[in-house]
């Protein structure tokens, strides 16, 4: 009975728990550059420049450990429901710590140590959830990434929706980080819970193939280098998106409402692109989406103060082209690596690190910078800051995007 169990469990693999694993891990990732700057910031009187160098600091520990925990998930394999769960109790507790607990040694050390314990569980959770996507993928009819990355990636833009709005929403309860870290403790565990059945598949480890093997296959490369360009602009307003609605156009208090316009916008495209992807190739909708992403967010640059409805706008349409760039990359990834090998960990270690550099590169560089300019979070400014401001946040990112089109469109990507 146990045997015809399990064969039926293979056979029809359930995606919906892929969508509240993402959500959870999407949480712990983009809105922490978001609000825990602005936060350390605002509460404790932490420089910008040291916080974005501790961020990128960080960041280079990720290219170290990136790839050993990427062994390390192929080493525990046949525990990955164990080794998860300790890998979620880590990430709960350095949230807790992060946000709801007063920092006992100097502010700018306790921020570092927590978001130590964060990104490292963080980095190893993805790493085993994207591999487990590829073991799924290949037991579903038709193109089984892209089902897996539509589940999984509309999970994680709805994470994001309700962990970079959460903080503002809970202005009124006196304590809304706490809150929201104590909430995001919960999440683990109803993730972890409803996740648990679907740590199976093909987990040989002597099947995977060394960081050498991955990066020696040219499509492999291009594909990390196009996701690093193409995170990048998403990376750089993250960063700033608080500063530019507070200070660029004096809306604050508005700054929940957009973000979750942004990426409700980017929640509810992302099937929708999937869809599209199936019918006309994931690599054509991908480059459809990057231009409608320069068109419709270069818009910004001639925003000032006021201009709240606006932004708005451009929140609803760059977020729209945001849910292609989290669909469509990590799924034509995945259907490569699948030819490589059916559960290559390592290589989504380099996928985990690529994604999260863009957000240390850009939090190292951008955040001195402002400071440099003499701009100053929650007090006035003089024009010629909030023009630097203007210019990293929109003007950055659509340069940069246009590299990753020129990049993309020279790649041959054969996806049947």
């Amino acid at each position: 009975m146990a045997a015809v169990a399990g064969h039926m469990e293979r056979a029809a693999p359930r995606l919906w728990p892929y969508a509240v694993f993402g959500g959870l891990l999407a949480a712990a990732g983009l809105p922490l550059y978001i609000h825990a700057p602005k936060f350390y910031v605002d509460t404790y009187g932490v420089s910008l420049a040291a916080l974005g160098t501790v961020l990128f600091v960080l960041r280079l520990l990720d290219f170290v450990q990136d790839p050993l925990l990427g062994r390390l998930s192929d080493a525990l394999s046949n525990r990955r429901a164990l080794a998860v769960a300790g890998g979620l109790g880590v990430l709960g507790a350095g949230m807790v710590g992060l946000f709801a607990v007063t920092p006992p040694i100097a502010p700018l050390w306790w921020f570092a140590a927590m978001l130590t314990l964060v990104f490292s569980s963080f980095s190893f959770l993805t790493i085993t959830f994207y591999t487990q996507g590829v073991a799924t993928a290949d037991r579903l009819a038709g193109n089984g990434h892209l089902k897996v990355a539509r589940w999984r990636e509309t999970g994680a833009l709805l994470g994001v929706c309700v962990a970079a709005v959460a903080p503002v929403a809970l202005m009124g309860t006196g304590a809304p980080f706490a809150v929201f870290a104590a909430g995001f403790a919960a999440l683990a565990v109803v993730a972890g819970l409803v996740m648990q059945r679907e740590w199976s598949g093909r987990v040989s480890a002597t099947e995977s193939p060394r960081l050498a093997l991955i990066l020696s296959d040219p499509l492999a490369r291009r594909l990390l280098l196009i996701a690093l360009l193409n995170a990048a602009p998403v990376a750089v307003s993250s960063t700033l998106f608080l500063f530019f609605v507070e200070s660029r156009l004096g809306a604050p208090g508005y700054e929940g409402p957009l973000l979750l316009l942004f990426f409700a916008a980017a929640a509810v495209s992302a099937p929708v692109w999937s869809r599209l992807a199936e019918s006309y190739g994931a690599k054509r909708m991908l480059l459809v989406a990057m231009v409608l992403a320069i068109l419709s967010f270069g818009g910004a640059l001639a925003l000032g103060t006021g201009d709240t409805f606006w932004f708005a706008v451009i929140c609803v349409a760059s977020g729209a082209t945001l849910g292609a760039d989290m669909t469509l990359l990590p799924a034509l990834f995945a259907t490569r690596l699948a030819k490589i090998s059916p559960d290559a960990a390592q290589a989504f270690g380099l996928w985990s690190f690529v994604s999260k550099a863009a957000l240390a590169i850009a939090a190292v560089t951008l955040l001195p910078v402002l400071e440099a300019q003499g701009f100053q979070s929650g007090t006035a400014n003089t024009e010629e800051a909030l023009q630097v401001l203007t210019w990293l946040y929109a003007g950055l990112p659509c340069l940069l995007k246009i590299v990753a089109i020129g990049l993309l469109a020279g790649t041959e990507i054969k996806e049947r």
